[in-house]
């Protein structure tokens, strides 16, 4: 079902309804500029705000990419957030976020621009039997960031996500460099060495999803409204917005939760429609708009740093590794099993 806008600014529209319905009767073809969403995850353990199993998570996603491509310019992008599953009673992935792009281009007429690793610095280690437990797994710190083009040339520009040069390269600049080629046999010329102004950004995106103390929670538990429990930080959906995108185009979030892309393109003068089907979160997400608000990562960058995984090595003791690979671990001998340090 299709609801009158749930609200409205000079700007965009959050519409309460179920996306594709909204899709298919509301928007035109050859008419949206970005499509930037977080879509429902696959998830094997279901949590409260939904989401298809992995085995039928392809299969629920179709009709979606149909409209996707619709409604699309032919310089517009589709910038897809979707974090991995984990196998149900097992520590090996499930392959879904991973075949969600190729259907998407073998099925769809879709282009894969580029994928982006979202970094979150502040992830807490997880998922908790193989990380934390067993301790056979790294801790799932990465999710995918799928920028697929309805061509192959959608508008772009890497410039406006510039960043600082580091202080090696400070270094470089300053004292220069003589041409030379690497063991690789990439020829290094004195052009690495110019100053550009900064640097361009890597495909790693670092940002930490805290949001604890902010407005959108504070207006939500003071009205006593329920938040959303998943949450993409403002950064992210703020990149690929500032990227691929110019003020007064149009961008669609169709599973918008909170609207924290609705936010950020009534921030920077974009047109916006954000779609979602529970209520619930819509009454915290016009808090987003009301009064003084957060400015969040604009005002207050972070910097974070990566630890080379070495760099305890000289320190650690390493206990003889299960021969089964955790499989029959027993939790009463957890505590022998740790690394010393």
């Amino acid at each position: 079902m299709i609801s009158d806008h749930y609200f409205t600014t000079s700007l965009g529209n959050i519409v309460l309804g179920d996306s594709l319905e909204i899709l298919r009767a509301c928007v035109a073809d050859d008419s949206v500029d970005l499509i930037v969403t977080s879509p429902p995850y696959a998830l094997v353990r279901k949590k409260e705000y939904g989401g298809a199993d992995a085995s039928e998570y392809l299969e629920w996603f179709r009709p979606f990419a149909i409209e996707f491509h619709r409604v699309l310019r032919d310089t517009g992008s589709l910038v897809i957030n979707i974090g991995g599953a984990w196998n149900k009673g097992f520590p090996t992935r499930s392959l879904v976020h991973l075949k969600l792009p190729v259907m998407l281009v073998e099925e769809h007429r879709f282009h894969l621009c580029q994928e982006i690793f979202w970094y979150n610095p502040a992830r807490i280690p997880g998922p908790a039997e193989w990380v934390c437990i067993r301790r056979n797994r790294l801790k799932d710190s990465v999710e995918m960031v799928w920028w697929l083009g309805k061509t192959p040339w959608p508008r772009s520009s890497n410039r406006r996500l510039s960043i600082p040069y580091s202080a090696s390269m400070q270094a470089l600049i300053k004292e220069g460099n003589k041409a030379q080629s690497r063991p690789s046999g990439h020829l290094v010329t004195t052009k690495i060495s110019r100053d550009n102004g900064s640097a361009i950004c890597p495909n790693l995106l670092a940002i930490a999803n805290t949001e604890s103390g902010s407005s959108y929670l504070r207006r939500c538990r003071s009205k006593g409204i329920k938040a959303h429990p998943a949450r993409f930080p403002a950064a992210l959906p703020e990149a690929f917005i500032r990227m691929l995108t110019d003020p007064g185009d149009l961008v669609i979030d169709p599973f918008a939760g909170s609207c924290t892309t609705g936010k950020v393109c009534e921030d920077l003068g974009r047109r916006w429609i954000c779609c979602e089907r529970e209520e619930e979160y819509l009454r915290g997400a016009i808090e987003r708009f009301s009064g003084n608000q957060d400015a969040g990562s604009r005002e207050n960058p972070t910097k974070y740093e990566l630890s080379h995984p070495g760099v305890l090595w000289s320190q650690m003791v390493d206990a003889p590794l299960s021969p089964d690979g955790g499989r029959y671990f027993r939790r009463d001998n957890a505590r022998s099993q740790r690394t010393s340090i």
